[in-house]
């Protein structure tokens, strides 16, 4: 089976998989869904962005006990790096560990055990999850897609996520009075302006120096309309990325508005849910002693900084993590995954839907 999973993923590899490459993220679905042909296939588009959900059962339930999220879109790379290669028991490539052989495994993983499974289950492929994944897990579960527990098959060198940070965007706006630049007493410079609100900003969100489970904000940007050294700037706008963690989701609004000036305009452009599920959680801890058995060894649950399409889950109530096999690199010229841990992570995924307990479920075949 490993070198079945390795072969199929250095197809997937091959594919440049890029989020506006939309023929490559067609030909890459396509791909992917071969092995699932004996499943009842689903397919969703929104503005031109496919994805697909497969399923053991003729038509689908109104909630899924299990759900693997799989994406197949990738951060782009250099061309050499779409030439997948293996070294010292590493397979290199674009989007290797993020999350092209976490998605074979998970595949396989299903096309082996789903049919024999006594409670509806169900993979996800989607192919947008590096710009949002808003036209494709979102829209899934716009559409009415439901679990009691999603695994987005992300890599977490065995180890669970069960927390993550939500995602604030927004744009803030002001605006002063034009003049001369050698008469400024005659106008108010907005970006003068701006920098106060943004020294306001900067003592409640201090720039993190070190990795903490705090909220953190980045200035992305800061703009004006104007181009011209001498004349007093009459706008300016600035883009601000908010991670903030899920203690801070119900006031994070708020905190901002609070020191927000009157006359400033504040749009929101992305307010995405925080991830958290109890380490208690049944599911959780079910995967937790399969993975421990597996690997004999100790699997820690921690928060990520980043985030992913379980976000989308949460956002409605349901529970979702992040679990995946061994690798590094993302988003360098060096992403790869470990070799090994491939079949390892295969079989853990493929316990984990044997080996489920459903008793407490409502949603039986």
């Amino acid at each position: 089976m490993l070198q079945k999973i390795v072969s199929f993923t250095e197809e997937l590899i091959k594919i440049p998989s890029d989020p506006d490459n939309k023929n490559a993220l067609k030909k890459i679905l396509d791909f992917a869904l071969m092995p699932l042909q004996d499943f009842t296939i689903e397919h969703f588009e929104k503005n031109g962005t496919k994805s697909a959900l497969i399923y053991n059962t003729p038509t689908r339930p109104k909630k899924f006990e299990i759900l693997f999220n799989c994406h197949l879109d990738i951060i782009p790379g250099k061309p050499f790096q779409y030439i997948p290669h293996q070294k010292d028991n590493r397979l290199y490539g674009v989007g290797a560990m993020d999350m092209k052989a976490n998605a074979a495994c998970a595949i396989f993983a299903f096309q082996e055990v789903a049919k024999n499974l006594d409670f509806p289950v169900a993979i996800q492929l989607v192919t947008d999850e590096e710009i949002g994944g808003f036209l494709g897990t979102k829209y899934q579960v716009e559409q009415g897609v439901k679990a009691n527990f999603v695994i987005a098959t992300e890599p977490t060198n065995f180890n669970i996520v069960h927390k993550a940070k939500g995602v604030l965007w927004l744009k803030i706006s002001c605006t002063g009075k034009t003049a001369h630049g050698a008469y400024p007493w005659r106008g108010e410079n907005a970006i003068w302006k701006m920098q106060k609100f943004l020294k306001e900003l900067q003592k409640k969100f201090p720039v993190m120096t070190e990795q903490k489970w705090e909220t953190s904000l980045n200035l992305s940007s800061i703009e004006s309309s104007n181009k011209t050294l001498n004349k007093i700037p009459d706008d300016c706008s600035i883009s601000l990325d908010i991670r903030f963690i899920p203690e801070d989701q119900k006031n994070i609004l708020e905190t901002i508005q609070k020191i927000l000036p009157d006359d400033f305009f504040m749009e929101i452009l992305a307010n995405e849910s925080a991830l958290f599920v109890s380490e208690e959680n049944i599911f959780l801890q079910e995967l937790k002693n399969i993975t421990e058995k597996k690997l004999d060894q100790k699997i820690v649950c921690y928060g990520a900084q980043g985030t992913s399409d379980a976000r989308h889950f949460a956002a409605t109530g349901m529970n979702g993590i992040e679990f995946g096999p061994i690798g590094e690199g993302i988003g360098t010229d060096d992403e790869w995954v470990d070799i090994p841990s491939l079949e390892k992570y295969f079989e853990i995924l493929k316990n984990f839907l044997q080996n489920h307990n459903d008793t407490s479920s409502n949603s039986k075949i």
